[in-house]
């Protein structure tokens, strides 16, 4: 499991907490000014691929009938299992059957997930969808309307 990313400003030659979250986290962890600490810093992803994560699971629950009465999370962790995208494997070995792959989605979460690492999960997902469900679609039109849905919210 990833551990919370906390979001830091870089201010005249330092790093500053961006919010009051990341304060109240820093301050339990008793991090005190002057304290070396060691981090694995990235820019968080653009808000709108947020909102794009959101939208494209809720227009599957809204359009198709497999996803039907699904809430747009339960839409894209589905999807993520499915097709083993954004997952991590771990083999179990199951009497009488043998070694099982299972499969164990990452978060996309706008905190846990890069841009660049999100893009690729988010192109791999419409790609899928598009040969598993929406066959008369290809992945960059199923792109298109999610992004089309994001602009209007």
């Amino acid at each position: 499991m990833s551990k919370e990313r906390l979001l830091l400003r870089v201010s005249k030659g330092c790093l500053t907490p961006a919010d009051e979250h990341t304060q109240a986290v820093m301050r339990e962890r008793g991090y005190h000014i002057g304290d070396v600490l060691s981090a694995e810093l990235r820019k968080p992803r653009n808000p709108e691929f947020h909102r794009l994560a959101h939208v494209f699971g809720q227009m599957l629950a809204d359009n198709l009938e497999d996803f039907e009465g699904l809430s747009a999370h339960t839409v894209l962790k589905r999807i993520q299992l499915e097709a083993g995208i954004a997952c991590d494997e771990l083999w179990l070995n199951m009497p009488s059957i043998g070694p099982v792959a299972y499969r164990i989605p990452k978060s996309i979460s706008f905190a846990q997930m890069d841009e660049a690492e999100f893009l690729e999960t988010y192109r791999q997902m419409c790609e899928y969808v598009s040969k598993r469900y929406w066959k008369d679609l290809d992945a960059q039109q199923i792109q298109d309307m999610a992004q089309v849905m994001v602009r209007a919210a």
